[in-house]
């Protein structure tokens, strides 16, 4: 079984990662981190410039990632990871269709703004145009 676990620096995209080692752990997960370069301070990229803002959020995937691989190791298990550069809903969508995934383990809201309150809008649209069963973990 091919799990996809969308990680974002909140707590419940580590506790998706977490529930999908338990349920699942002999699959083969990989993480995927988007990178939204519309997700930025106010006037950081125009400040910095877009390869400054973006290389400075690859280097903090690769935290993110570190921190996945941690939670994986507890578990006995080992993880792919993947960064990609957009929307995340579009961009987790995007790797279904491209890969041979099985399911979707996403966090209920990611880490800031109004998504907090409700269903995230990125769990929201990814569950609603998933070629594959999702798992919203909160």
């Amino acid at each position: 079984m091919d799990i996809l676990v969308a990680f974002d620096d909140s707590e419940p995209a580590r506790e998706a990662l977490e529930f999908a080692l338990e349920e699942h752990p002999e699959a083969d997960v990989t993480v995927l981190h988007a990178i939204n370069p519309y997700d930025t301070s106010y006037g950081e990229a125009a400040h910095f410039g877009i390869e400054s803002v973006l290389e400075t959020r690859h280097e903090e995937a690769e935290e993110l990632f570190d921190r996945a691989r941690e939670v994986a190791s507890d578990h006995g298990s080992d993880l792919e990871t993947e960064t990609v550069v957009g929307e995340p809903a579009d961009e987790t969508l995007s790797y279904l269709e491209e890969n041979p995934i099985d399911r979707v383990y996403v966090g209920s809201h990611g880490r800031s703004g109004l998504s907090r309150v409700l269903l995230g809008s990125v769990a929201e649209r990814i569950v609603r145009r998933a070629s594959v069963p999702v798992t919203i973990v909160r």
